[in-house]
Protein backbone atom coordinates (compact mmCIF):
# COMPACT_ATOMS: atom_id res chain seq x y z
CA UNK A 1 0.00 0.00 0.00
CA UNK A 2 1.24 3.46 -0.91
CA UNK A 3 0.51 6.11 1.72
CA UNK A 4 -0.71 9.39 0.20
CA UNK A 5 -0.30 12.49 2.37
CA UNK A 6 -2.54 15.38 1.31
CA UNK A 7 -0.84 18.22 3.17
CA UNK A 8 -2.47 21.64 3.44
CA UNK A 9 -0.45 24.64 4.64
CA UNK A 10 -3.03 26.43 6.80
CA UNK A 11 -2.20 30.02 7.58
CA UNK A 12 -3.48 33.52 8.16
CA UNK A 13 -2.00 35.86 5.55
CA UNK A 14 0.67 38.25 6.81
CA UNK A 15 -0.16 40.38 3.78
CA UNK A 16 -3.59 40.08 2.24
CA UNK A 17 -4.17 40.99 -1.41
CA UNK A 18 -5.10 44.65 -1.52
CA UNK A 19 -4.10 45.24 2.11
CA UNK A 20 -1.08 46.95 3.62
CA UNK A 21 -0.96 44.48 6.50
CA UNK A 22 -2.77 41.57 8.11
CA UNK A 23 -6.08 43.47 8.47
CA UNK A 24 -8.41 42.44 11.30
CA UNK A 25 -8.35 38.87 12.58
CA UNK A 26 -11.98 38.33 11.52
CA UNK A 27 -11.31 39.51 7.97
CA UNK A 28 -8.10 37.51 7.76
CA UNK A 29 -9.84 34.36 8.98
CA UNK A 30 -12.63 34.84 6.44
CA UNK A 31 -10.19 35.31 3.56
CA UNK A 32 -7.40 32.91 4.53
CA UNK A 33 -8.89 30.07 6.61
CA UNK A 34 -12.64 29.88 5.94
CA UNK A 35 -12.01 31.39 2.50
CA UNK A 36 -15.36 33.01 1.79
CA UNK A 37 -16.05 33.58 -1.89
CA UNK A 38 -18.94 34.89 -3.96
CA UNK A 39 -20.11 31.26 -4.31
CA UNK A 40 -19.50 30.06 -0.76
CA UNK A 41 -16.48 29.14 1.40
CA UNK A 42 -13.72 26.93 -0.02
CA UNK A 43 -11.25 26.88 2.90
CA UNK A 44 -10.42 24.28 5.52
CA UNK A 45 -14.01 23.36 6.44
CA UNK A 46 -14.94 22.90 2.78
CA UNK A 47 -11.76 20.90 2.11
CA UNK A 48 -12.61 18.61 5.03
CA UNK A 49 -16.17 18.24 3.69
CA UNK A 50 -14.76 16.99 0.38
CA UNK A 51 -12.24 14.67 2.03
CA UNK A 52 -14.82 13.25 4.46
CA UNK A 53 -17.20 12.54 1.58
CA UNK A 54 -14.60 10.27 -0.01
CA UNK A 55 -13.03 8.76 3.12
CA UNK A 56 -9.79 10.71 2.78
CA UNK A 57 -7.73 12.18 5.62
CA UNK A 58 -5.77 15.43 5.40
CA UNK A 59 -2.71 16.84 7.15
CA UNK A 60 -3.12 20.52 8.02
CA UNK A 61 0.17 22.31 8.69
CA UNK A 62 -1.06 25.13 10.93
CA UNK A 63 1.00 28.29 11.48
CA UNK A 64 0.73 29.47 15.13
CA UNK A 65 2.84 32.62 14.62
CA UNK A 66 -0.19 34.98 14.31
CA UNK A 67 -0.75 34.34 18.03
CA UNK A 68 1.98 36.94 18.53
CA UNK A 69 -0.51 39.51 17.26
CA UNK A 70 -3.91 38.11 18.24
CA UNK A 71 -3.32 35.57 21.00
CA UNK A 72 -3.84 31.80 21.15
CA UNK A 73 -7.58 32.15 20.46
CA UNK A 74 -6.75 32.95 16.82
CA UNK A 75 -5.07 29.56 16.50
CA UNK A 76 -7.77 27.73 18.46
CA UNK A 77 -10.28 28.84 15.82
CA UNK A 78 -8.16 27.13 13.17
CA UNK A 79 -7.16 23.99 15.07
CA UNK A 80 -10.47 23.16 16.79
CA UNK A 81 -12.54 22.10 13.74
CA UNK A 82 -9.64 20.10 12.25
CA UNK A 83 -9.09 18.07 15.43
CA UNK A 84 -12.84 17.65 15.99
CA UNK A 85 -13.24 16.09 12.55
CA UNK A 86 -10.37 13.65 12.95
CA UNK A 87 -7.85 15.19 10.59
CA UNK A 88 -4.17 15.76 11.37
CA UNK A 89 -2.59 19.00 12.65
CA UNK A 90 1.18 19.51 12.27
CA UNK A 91 3.53 22.49 12.67
CA UNK A 92 4.03 25.29 10.13
CA UNK A 93 5.85 28.60 10.63
CA UNK A 94 5.95 31.94 8.81
CA UNK A 95 8.46 34.12 10.65
CA UNK A 96 7.35 37.40 9.03
CA UNK A 97 4.80 37.62 11.85
CA UNK A 98 7.66 38.50 14.19
CA UNK A 99 8.00 41.88 12.47
CA UNK A 100 4.24 42.48 12.70
CA UNK A 101 4.35 41.85 16.46
CA UNK A 102 6.39 45.05 16.91
CA UNK A 103 7.93 45.58 20.34
CA UNK A 104 6.09 42.64 21.92
CA UNK A 105 7.97 41.06 24.86
CA UNK A 106 7.49 37.50 23.56
CA UNK A 107 8.78 38.51 20.14
CA UNK A 108 11.91 40.06 21.72
CA UNK A 109 12.49 36.96 23.83
CA UNK A 110 12.32 34.76 20.75
CA UNK A 111 14.40 36.75 18.29
CA UNK A 112 15.63 40.00 19.85
CA UNK A 113 15.82 42.63 17.13
CA UNK A 114 16.09 40.05 14.34
CA UNK A 115 13.44 39.77 11.63
CA UNK A 116 13.23 37.61 8.55
CA UNK A 117 10.76 36.18 6.09
CA UNK A 118 12.03 32.63 6.54
CA UNK A 119 13.07 30.55 9.53
CA UNK A 120 16.43 30.01 7.79
CA UNK A 121 17.16 33.75 8.21
CA UNK A 122 17.71 33.25 11.94
CA UNK A 123 20.72 31.75 13.77
CA UNK A 124 20.43 28.29 15.30
CA UNK A 125 19.64 29.44 18.86
CA UNK A 126 16.89 31.80 17.70
CA UNK A 127 15.46 29.07 15.48
CA UNK A 128 15.30 26.79 18.52
CA UNK A 129 13.41 29.41 20.54
CA UNK A 130 11.01 30.29 17.71
CA UNK A 131 10.19 26.67 16.90
CA UNK A 132 9.86 25.68 20.55
CA UNK A 133 7.41 28.55 21.14
CA UNK A 134 5.50 27.78 17.93
CA UNK A 135 5.10 24.11 18.90
CA UNK A 136 3.94 24.95 22.44
CA UNK A 137 1.48 27.54 21.10
CA UNK A 138 0.02 25.02 18.65
CA UNK A 139 -0.47 22.55 21.51
CA UNK A 140 -1.99 25.27 23.70
CA UNK A 141 -4.48 25.88 20.88
CA UNK A 142 -5.71 22.28 21.15
CA UNK A 143 -3.49 20.37 18.73
CA UNK A 144 -1.77 17.11 19.67
CA UNK A 145 2.00 17.47 20.04
CA UNK A 146 3.27 17.80 16.45
CA UNK A 147 5.82 15.37 15.04
CA UNK A 148 6.36 16.97 11.60
CA UNK A 149 7.35 20.50 10.59
CA UNK A 150 7.17 22.41 7.32
CA UNK A 151 8.78 25.83 6.94
CA UNK A 152 6.78 28.65 5.39
CA UNK A 153 7.79 28.95 1.72
CA UNK A 154 9.94 25.83 2.35
CA UNK A 155 12.43 28.39 3.72
CA UNK A 156 14.42 26.09 6.01
CA UNK A 157 18.15 25.28 6.22
CA UNK A 158 20.27 22.66 7.95
CA UNK A 159 20.14 24.65 11.20
CA UNK A 160 16.35 24.30 11.07
CA UNK A 161 16.71 20.53 11.05
CA UNK A 162 19.18 20.67 13.93
CA UNK A 163 16.78 22.94 15.83
CA UNK A 164 13.90 20.52 15.24
CA UNK A 165 16.03 17.68 16.59
CA UNK A 166 16.93 19.84 19.58
CA UNK A 167 13.30 20.52 20.52
CA UNK A 168 12.10 16.98 19.82
CA UNK A 169 10.28 17.25 16.46
CA UNK A 170 11.55 14.18 14.59
CA UNK A 171 10.36 14.88 11.03
CA UNK A 172 10.57 17.72 8.50
CA UNK A 173 8.94 18.10 5.09
CA UNK A 174 10.44 21.33 3.73
CA UNK A 175 12.54 19.74 0.96
CA UNK A 176 10.94 19.88 -2.49
CA UNK A 177 13.26 18.10 -4.97
CA UNK A 178 11.66 19.90 -7.91
CA UNK A 179 12.60 23.26 -6.38
CA UNK A 180 16.06 22.34 -5.08
CA UNK A 181 18.59 25.06 -5.83
CA UNK A 182 16.04 27.58 -7.09
CA UNK A 183 13.48 28.04 -4.30
CA UNK A 184 13.70 29.38 -0.75
CA UNK A 185 14.77 26.08 0.79
CA UNK A 186 18.46 25.96 1.78
CA UNK A 187 18.57 22.41 3.18
CA UNK A 188 21.64 20.68 1.71
CA UNK A 189 19.74 18.00 -0.21
CA UNK A 190 19.66 17.82 -3.99
CA UNK A 191 16.89 16.99 -6.44
CA UNK A 192 17.90 13.32 -6.41
CA UNK A 193 16.72 12.95 -2.78
CA UNK A 194 13.09 11.90 -3.22
CA UNK A 195 12.53 9.37 -0.42
CA UNK A 196 12.62 9.80 3.38
CA UNK A 197 16.19 10.25 4.62
CA UNK A 198 17.82 10.92 7.99
CA UNK A 199 19.52 14.32 7.75
CA UNK A 200 20.96 16.37 10.63
CA UNK A 201 19.05 14.46 13.26
CA UNK A 202 15.57 14.43 11.72
CA UNK A 203 13.92 12.39 8.99
CA UNK A 204 13.31 14.53 5.90
CA UNK A 205 10.10 13.70 4.01
CA UNK A 206 10.48 15.11 0.47
CA UNK A 207 7.60 16.64 -1.48
CA UNK A 208 6.77 14.32 -4.38
CA UNK A 209 7.49 15.28 -7.99
CA UNK A 210 7.20 14.15 -11.60
CA UNK A 211 9.25 14.71 -14.74
CA UNK A 212 8.37 17.88 -16.65
CA UNK A 213 9.22 19.60 -19.92
CA UNK A 214 12.93 19.45 -20.81
CA UNK A 215 13.72 16.79 -18.20
CA UNK A 216 13.06 19.18 -15.31
CA UNK A 217 11.02 18.21 -12.26
CA UNK A 218 7.56 19.47 -11.33
CA UNK A 219 6.52 19.50 -7.66
CA UNK A 220 3.41 17.81 -6.37
CA UNK A 221 1.20 20.79 -5.62
CA UNK A 222 -2.48 20.81 -6.47
CA UNK A 223 -2.14 24.08 -8.39
CA UNK A 224 0.96 22.77 -10.21
CA UNK A 225 -0.29 19.46 -11.65
CA UNK A 226 -3.35 18.13 -13.45
CA UNK A 227 -5.59 15.48 -11.93
CA UNK A 228 -4.15 12.92 -14.36
CA UNK A 229 -0.60 13.78 -13.26
CA UNK A 230 -1.38 13.45 -9.56
CA UNK A 231 -3.24 10.16 -9.98
CA UNK A 232 -0.44 8.97 -12.28
CA UNK A 233 2.11 9.92 -9.62
CA UNK A 234 0.35 7.69 -7.09
CA UNK A 235 0.04 4.80 -9.54
CA UNK A 236 3.72 5.21 -10.45
CA UNK A 237 4.65 5.02 -6.76
CA UNK A 238 2.60 1.85 -6.37
CA UNK A 239 4.26 0.22 -9.39
CA UNK A 240 7.79 1.13 -8.22
CA UNK A 241 7.50 0.21 -4.55
CA UNK A 242 7.62 3.82 -3.35
CA UNK A 243 6.06 3.83 0.09
CA UNK A 244 4.62 7.34 0.23
CA UNK A 245 3.48 10.29 -1.89
CA UNK A 246 3.35 13.81 -0.45
CA UNK A 247 1.09 16.38 -2.11
CA UNK A 248 0.85 20.06 -1.12
CA UNK A 249 -1.99 22.56 -1.06
CA UNK A 250 -2.97 25.64 0.99
CA UNK A 251 -6.01 26.64 2.96
CA UNK A 252 -6.72 29.39 0.40
CA UNK A 253 -5.64 27.51 -2.74
CA UNK A 254 -9.15 26.97 -4.10
CA UNK A 255 -9.71 30.75 -4.34
CA UNK A 256 -8.90 33.30 -7.01
CA UNK A 257 -5.65 35.18 -6.51
CA UNK A 258 -7.47 38.21 -5.09
CA UNK A 259 -9.41 35.92 -2.68
CA UNK A 260 -12.82 36.93 -3.91
CA UNK A 261 -14.01 34.09 -6.18
CA UNK A 262 -13.90 30.30 -6.14
CA UNK A 263 -11.22 29.02 -8.53
CA UNK A 264 -13.42 26.44 -10.20
CA UNK A 265 -10.52 24.87 -12.09
CA UNK A 266 -8.52 24.09 -8.94
CA UNK A 267 -11.55 23.32 -6.77
CA UNK A 268 -12.80 20.75 -9.28
CA UNK A 269 -9.31 19.24 -9.44
CA UNK A 270 -9.19 18.91 -5.64
CA UNK A 271 -12.64 17.31 -5.51
CA UNK A 272 -11.78 14.80 -8.23
CA UNK A 273 -8.44 13.99 -6.62
CA UNK A 274 -10.16 13.10 -3.34
CA UNK A 275 -12.71 10.99 -5.20
CA UNK A 276 -9.95 9.17 -7.10
CA UNK A 277 -7.86 8.52 -3.98
CA UNK A 278 -10.88 7.24 -2.10
CA UNK A 279 -11.47 4.68 -4.85
CA UNK A 280 -7.88 3.50 -5.45
CA UNK A 281 -7.41 -0.07 -4.14
CA UNK A 282 -3.64 -0.04 -3.58
CA UNK A 283 -3.23 3.33 -1.87
CA UNK A 284 -4.59 5.00 1.22
CA UNK A 285 -4.63 8.56 2.46
CA UNK A 286 -2.45 8.84 5.55
CA UNK A 287 -1.71 11.17 8.42
CA UNK A 288 1.55 11.70 10.28
CA UNK A 289 -0.28 11.34 13.59
CA UNK A 290 -1.00 7.69 12.69
CA UNK A 291 1.84 6.68 10.36
CA UNK A 292 5.08 8.48 9.48
CA UNK A 293 7.21 7.04 6.68
CA UNK A 294 10.48 5.47 7.89
CA UNK A 295 13.80 6.37 6.23
CA UNK A 296 14.48 4.12 3.24
CA UNK A 297 17.66 2.34 2.15
CA UNK A 298 18.04 4.58 -0.87
CA UNK A 299 16.98 8.22 -0.94
CA UNK A 300 16.68 8.17 -4.72
CA UNK A 301 13.47 7.21 -6.47
CA UNK A 302 12.36 7.06 -10.10
CA UNK A 303 9.91 9.75 -11.16
CA UNK A 304 6.93 9.39 -13.43
CA UNK A 305 8.02 9.98 -17.03
CA UNK A 306 6.84 13.13 -18.75
CA UNK A 307 3.78 12.82 -20.97
CA UNK A 308 3.77 15.67 -23.55
CA UNK A 309 0.00 15.40 -24.11
CA UNK A 310 -0.83 15.60 -20.39
CA UNK A 311 1.74 18.39 -19.97
CA UNK A 312 0.06 20.35 -22.74
CA UNK A 313 -3.33 19.87 -21.07
CA UNK A 314 -1.80 21.29 -17.88
CA UNK A 315 -0.58 24.39 -19.70
CA UNK A 316 -4.05 24.88 -21.16
CA UNK A 317 -5.70 24.48 -17.74
CA UNK A 318 -3.29 26.96 -16.22
CA UNK A 319 -3.93 29.46 -18.97
CA UNK A 320 -7.68 29.24 -18.36
CA UNK A 321 -7.21 29.46 -14.59
CA UNK A 322 -4.91 32.47 -14.89
CA UNK A 323 -7.26 34.35 -17.19
CA UNK A 324 -10.30 33.65 -15.03
CA UNK A 325 -8.92 33.61 -11.50
CA UNK A 326 -5.36 34.90 -11.17
CA UNK A 327 -5.91 38.42 -12.43
CA UNK A 328 -6.01 41.49 -10.24
CA UNK A 329 -9.15 43.61 -10.28
CA UNK A 330 -7.34 46.21 -12.39
CA UNK A 331 -6.22 43.62 -14.93
CA UNK A 332 -9.71 42.12 -15.11
CA UNK A 333 -11.05 45.60 -15.84
CA UNK A 334 -8.52 45.94 -18.67
CA UNK A 335 -9.52 42.52 -19.97
CA UNK A 336 -13.19 43.53 -19.93
CA UNK A 337 -12.33 46.71 -21.80
CA UNK A 338 -10.35 44.75 -24.39
CA UNK A 339 -13.22 42.32 -24.83
CA UNK A 340 -15.57 45.27 -25.27
CA UNK A 341 -13.31 46.81 -27.91
CA UNK A 342 -13.04 43.50 -29.69
CA UNK A 343 -16.81 43.16 -29.76
CA UNK A 344 -17.14 46.74 -31.04
CA UNK A 345 -14.54 46.04 -33.69
CA UNK A 346 -16.36 42.88 -34.68
CA UNK A 347 -19.70 44.69 -35.06
CA UNK A 348 -18.02 47.45 -37.11
CA UNK A 349 -16.45 44.88 -39.41
CA UNK A 350 -19.77 43.08 -39.73
CA UNK A 351 -21.49 46.38 -40.71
Amino acid sequence: MTAVYITIDTEYAARLPGEGGPATRAENFARSIRCDTTSGPVGTEYQMDVMDEHGVKGVFFVDPMPALLWGVAAIEDVVGPIVARGHDVQLHCHTEWLALAGDDQVRRRLAGDLCGQHIKNFPFEEQCRILDWARDTLVAAGAPRPVVFRAGNYGANDDTLRALAEIGVPYDTSHAPALAGMGDCAITLGPEVRRPILHHGVIELPISCIEDFGGRLRHGQITALTLAEMVGMVEHAQANGIGSVTLVSHSFELMSRDRVHRNRVVARRFERLCRALGAMPDSRSATYAVATPPPEQSSEAPVMAFNPLVGSVRLAEQAVSNVLYASSARLRAKQSALIGLAMLGGSTMAG
